[in-house]
């Protein structure tokens, strides 16, 4: 589970099934059929040291798998967990998915990113806008 109701992690949660909600509402409203939707799934590595203990990661790799069982729409390609960050690229006129782990940073702006974003979890609730990409 996602802890206490009012914790951050629970709260994340529950913004992450809402944008998954909103984001396969959209895709039926422009013609898919529900039957025929299926999902590719990367990401959930534990990138940040220090962070090990609230296993973002790991509850993050849970909460897909979970959602996409419940709503029985197949995975036909994962990669989840490790300790690497990725680069993932999407070209969705063919379904084609191109990952690249990132054994070493020459940039941090993504561990300043996730920092942050961690941060936020701790101190603040879910809100604000949903982008969907």
């Amino acid at each position: 589970g996602g802890g206490d109701a009012g914790s951050p992690m629970s709260a994340s949660m529950r913004y992450g099934a809402y944008a998954m909600e909103v984001l396969i509402n959209q895709i039926l409203k422009a013609g898919a059929r529900r039957e025929n939707l299926e999902a590719k799934v990367f990401g959930g590595g534990n990138v940040l040291r220090g962070f090990t203990a609230i296993n973002v990661g790991e509850r993050n790799a849970r909460f897909v798998r979970d959602f996409l069982r419940i709503e029985n729409i197949r995975t036909v390609a994962e990669d989840l967990n490790d300790v690497h960050p990725r680069k993932v690229y999407f070209f969705p006129h063919t379904g084609k998915v191109l990952v690249k782990k990132l054994k070493q940073l020459n940039n941090y702006t993504l561990v300043k990113r996730e920092q942050d974003y961690a941060s936020r979890l701790k101190t603040h609730a879910v809100s604000g806008d949903i982008d969907l990409f």
